[in-house]
This record gives C-alpha cells, structure tokens and sequence, in this order.
C-alpha cells in the first residue's frame, strides 16, 4: 500500500485534451494558516527530482505540532518560505536589495507570516532553518541562547566557494531578523550580524547528488541539538530514511504497478477515507 501510494502521488495525470491535474489540490494542513499542497508539489518526490520548497515547509509546519517535548519546549523548525525568498531577491548574498537598495525587513514578506508561530519562535531555544540556493537544500541551526549558528550540509563538509560564504553568511542575518521580529525589539540592522560564519558540522552525509531535501528533512525530524557542541553528529541507521528504497527502484516499482490489477476492490479500497 505505501509503494501505491508513493507511485500515485508522484505520478502527474495528462488527459485527452492534454491538461493535467499537476494543480489540483491535494490536502491542506491546518497548521498557523491554511497550508495547501497541490499534485505538482507531491511530484517532486519522484527520484533524481528536485524538491518542491511546499513539501519542505509543510515538513516544518508538521513537526512543529508533533506532540513531542523537543517540538513542543525546545526545537522550532523554520518554514523556508521566507527564508528562500530573501535569498531569491538578494541572491548575491547583499544586505541590500538590488532594486530598490532597502535592508531586509520581514515585514516585506506579509503572504509568508501568517505560517510563522512567532509564540514558539521567540521561547524556544533552538530553530532550525532549512535552505535552499541553486537547487540545493542544507540545514542552518540557531542557538538562541547562546547566540551561535551552526551549517548541517549532508553534502558538503565546508563552504563550497566564496560565495557560498557570503551567502551563508546573509542567510544567518536573515534568521536573525526573523528572531528579532517574533521577539518584538526593534528591527535595526546591526554591524554584528554581518560577521557571522557559522561552522559545518561533521554529519553523517547523503551518498547520492539529487537527495538533498530528503536527508534535510530527516535531519528536522531526529537531530537533538543538545549535542551539537561536539561539531559531530552521527546517525548510521540511514536504512530508514523517507522514501529511501523507492527512489532506488523508481522505474521496478513504475513497472510493477502497471500491472496491478483489482478485480474486485475490498471494502477498505472503496472506503470515502482511504
């Protein structure tokens, strides 16, 4: 059932007069906001795809409710949306817009903060912030209280090149502003939040080029920033990891479901909640 039901949602539907349901509604999560994810954006699980940034943000709005004492006291994940978009208007990592020479303000962003739970990111102490930049994703996590950023890239074991650097370094201010935003201080931009150069940590990394988002996301899900002060993280049982050996068989399992055949559907199958 869990393959049919990968193979369903990544699979786009062309009809007879060559429209598509890639836009049709999906689900919608009740999460600060309504939060609705389409076909296309489901799609973009298939292997050696590029993640949707949807599918990312709808992960951080999850695990944000989960009934968990990391989630619900200590660990808040940072929807991407703002974030992403920021980096997209000032992609040379500038602390000015190009157009129009203004700092960065989250006020600007006013379609993205309804999905910010400002209450959870102003108490707890740790955010974790996914990226992505030239179809990429990495992880950036905050230590409010001690006030340090940290880079957790499945892929890269350091800075890939100078701009990366700059980047990195506007990505840290960004989540800075957003922090100082929830908080209510004032939004002023400060010398000091330019100056930072956050280490990597050590992880145990992807062993493939495409899957970034995907070890992201499991990386919100079971890091415990607790024991990020050792700049080395270690999680051998990858073997879990979403979607892992359905990516590997995408086109077996493509084949296998072709021929699947239900000559008569039990009653779960025909069951309005299936």
């Amino acid at each position: 059932m869990k393959e049919k039901c990968y193979i369903w949602a990544i699979r786009v539907k062309t009809y007879a007069n060559r429209l598509t349901n890639e836009f049709d509604t999906v689900c919608t999560l009740q999460a600060q906001d309504r939060y609705i994810l389409s076909k296309v954006h489901l799609a973009s699980l298939a292997a050696e795809t590029h993640i949707e940034s949807e599918i990312v943000s709808a992960m951080c709005l999850f695990l944000n409710q989960q009934k968990i004492k990391r989630f619900q006291e200590e660990v808040y994940c940072l929807p991407p949306v703002i974030v992403n978009m920021a980096i997209a208007n000032q992609p040379q990592g500038v602390f000015l817009q190009p157009k129009n020479n203004k700092p960065f303000r989250v006020e600007d962003y006013p379609m993205f903060i309804p999905f910010l739970d400002l209450k959870k990111l102003a108490s707890h102490c740790y955010i974790l912030a996914p990226v992505c930049y030239s179809q990429h994703w990495w992880l950036w996590l905050a230590d409010t209280r001690k006030l340090k950023f940290y880079i957790v890239d499945p892929y890269h074991k350091k800075s890939s090149s100078d701009k990366r650097t700059t980047l990195n370094t506007f990505i840290g201010f960004v989540i800075s502003r957003i922090r100082v935003y929830a908080v209510g201080a004032p939004l002023k931009t400060r010398d000091k939040d330019k100056e930072i150069e956050p280490p990597y940590l050590n992880i145990s990394g992807q062993k493939t080029s495409y899957d970034c988002a995907i070890y992201v996301m499991k990386w919100l899900e079971i890091i415990q920033p607790e024991n990020i002060k050792r700049l080395k993280y270690e999680w051998d049982n990858w073997t879990q990891i979403l979607f892992h050996e359905m990516n590997q068989d995408k086109a077996e399992a493509i084949r296998g479901s072709n021929v699947i055949r239900l000559s008569k559907p039990s009653s779960l199958l025909l069951s309005p909640y299936c």
